[in-house]
């Protein structure tokens, strides 16, 4: 009952009137008189924290106060990061490529031999083997119009006697060019440089200087991929650093008819060009004598 009674007298002293009195302190006149209850003296200062901490949660959302908050998300801040993810990535790259390219210059510098991991299978592209030479209408006009027009040419021979062919000179071949292009480095038998280099486009069809048969059909490690053919009166041409090669040991190939794809294969290749050498009696010429590459 005792109990009982305290908790009604605690919930009545709730609704106890009292009165705030301001007033001056010389003259004891009333400024401002109030009459108040503990339970509104509660529920005001209630509603004033509720609309307080409402106005300080839209400052800090709306306003770049929140920034200032410890673990506070931000948007800007993650994107800011992903990017700087992205540049370390590439700046690392260029680094590991930038110290290769440092350490193969100091092998070159030191006559180190330089290593190169690839796999000789995959420099054989198996889609060239589909590869059919198909002669076309134009290709047949052309060839046709330039032999009549060198049919009838007529040279001297050794005994001043002028006939139709010269049987004794090499003059006597018509050469086809086996590639257009810019010559970078000529003939030059006191460099042992027994051929020409010609720079052109990369991936273009490489031909047959003359009519013959293939005698070398493969790849080395300084030349790359090369190509041989025997021609007549023991004539030989030799195409180096291509890509690809179209014919294989034995083939028999006309003049004109393409044999490999221009490249830059082999370690002596600075870029995609083609090395040509010609060869009579086992002697190397220069084929800038007889044949035009430009």
């Amino acid at each position: 009952m005792a109990k009982t009674k305290t908790n009604k007298k605690w919930y009545k002293n709730l609704r106890v009137k009292y009165r705030l009195v301001i007033f001056n302190d010389q003259t004891f006149e009333d400024r401002l008189s109030l009459r108040l209850t503990r339970l509104n003296v509660f529920l005001s200062v209630f509603s004033v924290s509720i609309i307080f901490m409402t106005l300080t949660f839209i400052l800090i959302s709306n306003t770049s106060i929140k920034k200032y908050i410890p673990g506070y998300p931000d948007i800007d801040e993650k994107r800011q990061l992903y990017n700087l993810n992205i540049l370390a990535d590439s700046l690392l790259m260029d680094i590991e490529k930038k110290n290769l390219y440092i350490a193969n210059i100091k092998n070159i510098f030191e006559d180190n031999i330089i290593e190169e991991n690839y796999d000789e299978s995959e420099l054989i592209d198996p889609h060239y083997d589909t590869i059919k030479n198909i002669k076309s209408d134009n290709d047949s006009i052309l060839r046709a119009e330039f032999e009549n027009q060198s049919m009838y040419n007529l040279y001297f021979t050794e005994s001043g006697q002028l006939t139709e062919s010269n049987e004794s000179s090499i003059k006597s071949f018509n050469f086809f060019t086996p590639l257009q292009g810019i010559i970078t480095s000529r003939f030059n038998l006191m460099e042992n440089h027994y051929g020409i280099d010609i720079v052109t486009s990369h991936n273009e069809a490489v031909k047959a200087t003359l009519e013959g048969t293939v005698i070398f059909s493969g790849w080395t490690l300084e030349t790359g991929y090369i190509i041989g053919l025997q021609h007549e009166r023991n004539f030989i041409s030799v195409y180096k650093h291509n890509s690809v090669l179209l014919k294989k040991e034995g083939d028999h190939v006309l003049a004109g008819e393409p044999i490999a794809i221009s490249g830059q294969s082999g370690e002596l290749s600075t870029g995609p060009h083609l090395h040509f050498e010609l060869w009579e009696n086992g002697t190397p010429v220069n084929p800038e004598d007889y044949i035009v590459f430009y």
